[in-house]
């Protein structure tokens, strides 16, 4: 016990002061860079056969550039902007529940055994008996029961801008946006990656077509800090084991 107790004092300590980083932070997103996904998009994709730019189709009434009326105006590129549609809608509902019971008895007498239990009956106090030598009894009860519920409700468009081109074509994304209203600030944050052939003829992408996303949505100033607990608050509860 003298050794136990300052092992298990040291690791509650270290566990505390790892948390004490998040003292007065949002959580932080993980980075992109790290992920599976892109370490796969960092392979080069098979060649294609690209259309050049120069040759125009004598035939045609329109032309397929860009600025033209049917032109291909999606984001194609490094600095073109599209629009990320936010809108999740996530219900989740989990019950479970789970009883157990358990009974035991056992019963264990020598009424006869050649005269001894008489002759012993004889010396015991009164009411007492060998007609039943051992006798037990056991009973345990369970009863368990858990539900989570969540209801999550997002809508949101938000303008990204591409930031880069991945080896098999794949771009990069990443878009802010920023709305104070007298004295607070709301954030919008979107970064991930995207194909291009996902994006819409309205120069769209959902949300739910975006690798890797990180989409955060918060906001600081006056209401948001009054809503957070005080520094004090927040390391008591990463101090205080109960």
């Amino acid at each position: 016990m003298r050794l136990i107790l300052p092992i298990l004092i040291l690791s509650i300590s270290v566990s505390a002061c790892a948390r004490m980083e998040n003292v007065g932070k949002a959580p932080e997103l993980n980075p992109v860079e790290m992920s599976a996904e892109h370490q796969a998009m960092q392979a080069s994709a098979l060649p294609q056969d690209i259309p050049q730019q120069g040759t125009v189709d004598r035939s045609s009434l329109w032309s397929g550039g860009r600025q033209s009326l049917l032109g291909d105006r999606r984001a194609q590129g490094s600095g073109d902007i599209l629009t990320v549609v936010i809108e999740i809608n996530d219900r989740a509902e989990f019950s479970n529940s789970s009883s157990r019971a358990r009974g035991a008895s056992d019963d264990m007498g020598v009424p006869n055994l050649m005269g001894i239990p008489q002759f012993i009956d004889n010396r015991l106090p009164e009411g007492a008996s060998m007609a039943n030598a051992v006798g037990m009894s056991s009973s345990s009860a369970y009863n368990g029961n858990g539900s989570v519920k969540r209801n999550e409700k997002l809508e949101l468009r938000v303008a990204a801008t591409v930031v880069g081109t991945l080896p098999n074509g794949v771009l990069k994304i990443q878009g802010t946006q920023e709305v104070r209203v007298n004295f607070e600030l709301r954030e919008l944050l979107v970064t991930g990656f995207v194909r291009p052939e996902d994006i819409s003829r309205q120069n769209e992408i959902p949300y739910d077509k975006i690798a890797s996303a990180r989409i955060s949505y918060g906001g600081r100033g006056q209401i948001t800090d009054v809503q957070q607990p005080r520094y004090g608050q927040q390391i008591a509860d990463i101090i205080l084991p109960y």
